[in-house]
C-alpha cells in the first residue's frame, strides 16, 4: 500500500473521530501553526533564499508576514465564522425554524505552487484547518528546499493523521489525484487546472482551482503618472514577475506614453539599480526551463526599450520593457510570468476593452485614472478575478476581499473569511414542530386547495 494511501486513510478515520470539529481544537492547531512559522523563520528565509534568491525583506512582505495576518484574522473570527446561521421560514412552514450548519468537508488535498512555495501552500492549509478538515499537502518539486522545510516542520509540529506533506514530482500527484478526497485546492497553470478538474470529476469532488493568465494594466491619459509607474514596476517585478496577478502587459494612452515610460525606467533603476543582474537580492527564474522559455521571447531586440540583459548561470533575467508589441507578437501568445512588461498604445477605451474581451478572462486588471466614466466601463464590461483602481496586486493582502479568478482564470476564491467558506459545506436544516400539524400540504378538498393558493401566490 502506497505511503500517501495510508496517510489518507488515517486521515479519514482521524477525521471520523470528529475531533477536529471542535472550536477550541481548530483555534489550538492554527496558533500551533503560527508558532511553526515563527519558531523557524531563519530556517525559511534560508530555503526560500536558495530556491529563489529572495530577500528577507521580500520573503516577510510576500510569504510570511501574509500567512501571519491570515492565521491573526482566522483566530479572531473563528468563533463566529463557526456559528449556526438562522434564517428565517415562510408561514407554509409554521411552527418551524430553519438553520445553516457549518460543516468540514473532510480530508482535504492541497497542491501547491512553486512561486510563492509557502504562502501558497500555507494560505489555503490556513482555511481548511479553521473550517475543520484534515490536510493533506503537496509542494511544488520545483522549489525542492521549501518543499523538504514544509515535509520537515509540519512533520515536528502536527501528527500524519491530522496534518501531512507528501514531496515528489508529477508522478506523486497524479498517485494523489487517482485517490478520492473530500476536496481539492489547486494553484497553479490552467493547462494543469483542466487535469486535476478531470481527475476530481471521477470521484465529483469540489475544487478550487487558482489559475492566471495575461493580466492587463490600463493606464489612461489623465493617470497620476510617477505613482502609475510605482506602483506599476512594484506590481510586475516583485518576486521576478513570477507572480500570478501581476501586471502582464500594460495599455498606455499614446497621449501619456512616452512620459510613462520615462517614469517606468526611472522606478526600475531606483528599486533594483542600474545593474540588476547584479543585485544580490533580485529573484532569478525557478528553473533553466522557466529561463529559456523567458529568454526566448526577448530574441527579437527591436522591441526592447529597457533592459533585456541575463545570467543563464545565475538564471537572472532583468526588469526588461518592450514597445511597439502588438497581440501577433510571440510575448503576447501566453502568460508571461518573469520580468518582462510589454507595452501596447491605445487612443480609445472601447478599442482597449473590446481587445480583452476578445481574450480569456483575466484573474486580474488594473485601471490607473482619475475619468470615472472610463473606469466604470473597465470594472462593468471586462470579467475578470479581482483587481485595483491606481494601484497593482494590492488586493489580495486585503482579508476582507475574496481573492481568485474566473472563467479560464480560476474557479472559487479564499482568503479571511472566504477561506473557512471555501472549505466548509452548508448544511441545511428545517427542525418542525411537534405540537400541531398543519393540514394543507396533504392531499385535500377543494377549500383547502383554494386556501393552498392564496397563500402560494
Amino acid at each position: 500500500m502506497p505511503n500517501h494511501h495510508k496517510v489518507l486513510l488515517s486521515q479519514r478515520t482521524y477525521f471520523f473521530s470528529q475531533q477536529t470539529k471542535d472550536y477550541s481544537f481548530r483555534k489550538k492547531q492554527l496558533k500551533r501553526l503560527k508558532q511553526m512559522l515563527k519558531q523557524n523563520e531563519k530556517a525559511i528565509y534560508h530555503a526560500l533564499k536558495q530556491d529563489l534568491n529572495k530577500s528577507s525583506y521580500e520573503a516577510l512582505t510576500t510569504e510570511l508576514g501574509i500567512l501571519y495576518l491570515e492565521i491573526d484574522f482566522a483566530i479572531k473570527h473563528l468563533k463566529d465564522w463557526m456559528k449556526p446561521e438562522k434564517v428565517p421560514t415562510p408561514i407554509t412552514h409554521k411552527g418551524s425554524e430553519s438553520y445553516i450548519l457549518k460543516e468540514p468537508y473532510g480530508v482535504v488535498l492541497i497542491i501547491a505552487p512553486w512561486n510563492y512555495p509557502l504562502q501558497l501552500s500555507l494560505a489555503p492549509a490556513i482555511g481548511a484547518i479553521a473550517a475543520g478538515n484534515t490536510v493533506i499537502l503537496k509542494p511544488s518539486e520545483y522549489s525542492p528546499h521549501v518543499s523538504d522545510l514544509l515535509k520537515e516542520l509540519v512533520s515536528h509540529y502536527f501528527p500524519s493523521h491530522y496534518f501531512a506533506v507528501i514531496e515528489g514530482d508529477q508522478t506523486t500527484t497524479q498517485q494523489l489525484l487517482n485517490e478520492q478526497f473530500d476536496y481539492i485546492f489547486f494553484t497553479g497553470s490552467t493547462h494543469v487546472g483542466k487535469i486535476i478538474m478531470e481527475k476530481a470529476s471521477q470521484f465529483l469532488t469540489p475544487v478550487t482551482l487558482e489559475l492566471g493568465g495575461k493580466s492587463p494594466a490600463i493606464v489612461d491619459q489623465d493617470a497620476h503618472l510617477q505613482l502609475a509607474a510605482k506602483r506599476m514596476i512594484w506590481g510586475k517585478f516583485t518576486n521576478a514577475g513570477q507572480t500570478c496577478v501581476a501586471p502582464d502587459y500594460v495599455y498606455v494612452h499614446e497621449k501619456i506614453k512616452k512620459k510613462f515610460i520615462k517614469q517606468l525606467i526611472k522606478y526600475i533603476r531606483s528599486f533594483y539599480g542600474k545593474q540588476p543582474l547584479e543585485n544580490q537580492d533580485f529573484v532569478r527564474m525557478i528553473t533553466e526551463k522557466h529561463f529559456n522559455r523567458l529568454t526566448g521571447l526577448l530574441k527579437n531586440r527591436k522591441h526592447i526599450i529597457h533592459g533585456g540583459h541575463y545570467n543563464q548561470a545565475q538564471l537572472k533575467i532583468e526588469p526588461t520593457l518592450l514597445d511597439d508589441v502588438t497581440w501577433d507578437d510571440p510575448v503576447m501568445q501566453e502568460e508571461i510570468f518573469g520580468p518582462i512588461l510589454p507595452i501596447l498604445t491605445f487612443s480609445n477605451m472601447g478599442d482597449v476593452i473590446s481587445a480583452i474581451q476578445s481574450k480569456d478572462k483575466p484573474l486580474a486588471v488594473y485601471y490607473f485614472g482619475e475619468n470615472k466614466k472610463n473606469e466604470q466601463r473597465v470594472l462593468e464590461q471586462l470579467s475578470f478575478g479581482g483587481g485595483c483602481i491606481n494601484d497593482t496586486v494590492y488586493h489580495l493582502a486585503n482579508p476582507h476581499l475574496p481573492f481568485g479568478g474566473v472563467g479560464a482564470s480560476g474557479l472559487g476564491h479564499y482568503h479571511g473569511a472566504y477561506s473557512f467558506e471555501t472549505f466548509t459545506h452548508k448544511k441545511s436544516i428545517l427542525k418542525q414542530s411537534t405540537r400541531f400539524d398543519l393540514p394543507f400540504r396533504y392531499p385535500s378538498g377543494r377549500i383547502m386547495q383554494q386556501l393552498i393558493k392564496k397563500i402560494m401566490k
